[in-house]
């Protein structure tokens, strides 16, 4: 396994360390003598960290693998489903919002699967980074906030509709391109081995 893959994988341990944090409930929302918010925020911020390096260092170094390519879409959505719907927990974020982001995920997720399986791989798109950055933004936002600086739980709620609206923009994307590089006769066509799991 080579590093970019390494840090994807990284990226999936801290998910569980991160949920822990938010969630537990910790005496004066210290955690090692540190605000829970900040804690929560590190943790956070590194995973996002580890986003960019890998995508970077698989690049520069030529090794962009198929399994890479599997697993660091997975990671994402690990991290982002994981951190807001702990933030609905929180009651920190509309649980409807959320609902709506997720299932934008797995329509997305299954569309490039589906296109993987018949051999046309579908690459991130520039709307879909734009979309993981507003939620990076966002979540930094609503954690540094917390309980201790309303003002950025405010922003973190507005930046949260910029977040809706590259969500719903990208998946739109994604269907099109779906459209435009799956044959018609592909897309009525049983599933394949690969496809039934």
């Amino acid at each position: 396994m080579n590093l970019p893959n390494l840090l994807s994988v990284a990226r999936i341990i801290l998910v569980p360390l991160l949920v822990s944090v938010m969630l537990t409930k910790f005496e004066g929302r210290l955690v090692l003598g540190l605000p829970v918010e900040l804690v929560a925020a590190a943790i956070f911020g590194l995973a996002a960290i580890t986003d960019w390096l890998d995508g970077y260092l698989a690049r520069r170094h030529k090794q962009v693998t198929a399994f890479g390519q599997m697993l660091d879409p997975l990671a994402d959505k690990l991290l982002i489903s994981a951190t807001l719907i702990s933030l609905v927990q929180l009651d920190m974020v509309a649980a409807w919002m959320v609902a709506v982001i997720i299932g934008r995920e797995f329509i997305v997720t299954g569309l490039r699967h589906r296109a993987f399986a018949r051999g046309t791989p579908m690459p991130a798109s520039r709307s879909g980074k734009v979309k993981m950055i507003s939620q990076i933004v966002a979540i930094l936002l609503l954690l540094l906030g917390g309980e201790r600086v309303p003002a950025l739980v405010w922003l973190g709620r507005a930046a949260m509709w910029v977040v809706m609206g590259t969500a719903l923009y990208s998946a739109v994307f994604y269907y099109r391109e779906f459209l435009r590089l799956t044959p018609s006769g592909d897309r009525t066509a049983a599933p394949t081995r690969e496809e039934r799991g």
